[in-house]
């Protein structure tokens, strides 16, 4: 056996040599496979932790989840951070067999505001000379139910913010719980209260839901018009005070002055407003005293009118109710006619010629289930918004497509003479002398005169 290796030609030696190499090749091969495999499998099981890839995922997110939700609710609730909490001060509790309020009682606001505006010259106007006037919105600390509700809450911001911008207002979004005991509609209360004495400086302080929209963007509100008087709600004689309807004046949108008298009435309004027993057994006063109110918990807007019409007298004495332009539009009255008003008329009226706000009341858009009722209210809230909306992109050369579409197309064509300078200061044709002085006008009015002089002599 060794005699016939040791007599192997040179062609079969290199044949053994190529298969020795393939062997070591493919040994090789096979433990690099092993590796990549177990290193792939520690691999996966850690993007499963991290990325959510495998069925380790969905428990890393779980616990991921739960880590955050327990940090929040931690941190929130039961152990604030050092600073934050050394700044707190213990929450008066309310006692429900005594009368709500917002506040300690302040009895003199008008003699502290003429002392703090003579400390303060000139804070109390706009650059124009006006009067302050502070509008104010506002809307649930937490997201909707239906990210659609955030969606046009916002869209609608942006509207108060073209608004304020175009009319010189001063703006606040709130979305802090001021009171506990002050929930839903009774909100703006306590808000108000602490904005008329956090800034005496503003003499109006204008309130609007978050579900209203101004679709007037050119409508001033005639503010000359409310001398004497401290409180603007939309509203009708008739129906409130012959007929004591609870509908006779709407609270979404209104002005009150900063003065004693608002403080006063804000301190009669409260009491209706807290939350639990004290509002049900409201609420059942209420329809009782009220023409058609349903039976439900007191209202802000259904303890306004009972104020109005069986409390003190001043608050109906020092009361305007608007009712010749649209400080409150009805949506469903209004936004089925926009095309019609874009046809035939031009904002600046704020009547029905052009409404000056469409209020969508009875639309709940953070309303989880999705309805015909809710779908039609986000169909024509994107339709006033871009309403709304064209009268500001106007001056960019810009308007959207159709009331319904969010998407915006040029409405004229740029130029090298945006502002129309160019144009004006080219000399008209009998303007051609107005440039020069004095002296070279009198030249050639002399020489008009010889030469109709001579036309003269020769005919």
């Amino acid at each position: 056996m060794m005699k016939g290796l040791s007599v192997m030609t040179p062609t079969t030696r290199k044949m053994m040599q190529v298969l020795n190499s393939c062997k070591a090749t493919l040994f090789c091969v096979l433990v690099t496979i092993l590796v990549l495999r177990s290193t792939a499998m520690v691999s996966d099981h850690h993007i499963g932790d991290i990325e959510g890839t495998t069925e380790w995922a969905h428990v890393g997110q779980n616990r991921h989840g739960r880590k955050l939700a327990q940090a929040d609710e931690v941190n929130i609730s039961e152990k604030p951070d050092p600073v934050t909490a050394s700044k707190f001060v213990e929450e008066e509790k309310w006692d429900p067999s005594t009368p709500y309020t917002l506040g300690p009682k302040i009895s003199n606001w008008d003699q502290q505001r003429v002392i703090w505006n003579n400390l303060n010259p000139g804070k109390n106007k706009t650059r124009n000379g006006k009067p302050k006037i502070l509008l104010v919105s506002g809307s649930q600390p937490g997201p909707c139910a239906n990210p659609m509700g955030d969606f046009y809450h916002l869209k609608f911001v942006k509207n108060r913010l073209d608004y304020a911008r175009l009319h010189g207002l001063e703006f606040f979004y709130n979305m802090a719980t001021f009171s506990k005991e002050m929930t839903s509609f009774w909100a703006k209360l306590p808000l108000l209260r602490k904005l008329m004495v956090s800034h005496p400086e503003v003499e109006w302080i204008w309130w609007m839901d978050s579900d209203a929209i101004f679709t007037d963007m050119a409508f001033e509100m005639p503010m000359e018009k409310y001398e004497g008087k401290n409180l603007v709600v939309h509203g009708f004689h008739n129906l409130l005070f012959e007929q004591h309807r609870w509908i006779g004046l709407n609270t979404g949108i209104f002005l009150i002055r900063n003065c004693q008298w608002s403080l006063d009435l804000l301190d009669a309004w409260a009491p209706f407003g807290p939350e639990g027993e004290t509002r049900v057994n409201a609420g059942k006063m209420l329809t009782a005293k009220l023409v058609e109110r349903p039976t439900f918990e007191a209202d802000d807007q259904s303890a306004l009118v009972y104020l109005m019409l069986f409390d003190d007298p001043k608050w109906k004495l020092k009361t305007h109710i608007e009712w010749e332009f649209y400080l409150h539009g009805y949506w469903k009255y209004l936004v089925y006619r926009y095309e019609e008003l874009m046809a035939k008329s031009h904002p600046g009226f704020g009547d029905e010629r052009w409404p000056f706000v469409t209020h969508f009341v009875g639309c709940k858009p953070c309303q989880l289930s999705v309805t015909p009722e809710v779908d039609e209210c986000f169909l024509q809230m994107e339709r006033a918004f871009n309403f709304a909306d064209n009268q500001v992109l106007e001056k960019y050369g810009y308007a959207h497509r159709a009331l319904a579409s969010f998407k915006t197309q040029r409405i004229r064509k740029d130029t090298a003479d945006p502002l129309g300078l160019l144009e004006e200061r080219k000399p008209k044709p009998e303007d051609a002398t107005a440039s020069l002085n004095f002296q070279e006008k009198e030249f050639l009015r002399n020489k008009e005169l010889a030469e109709q002089e001579a036309i003269n002599q020769r005919t």
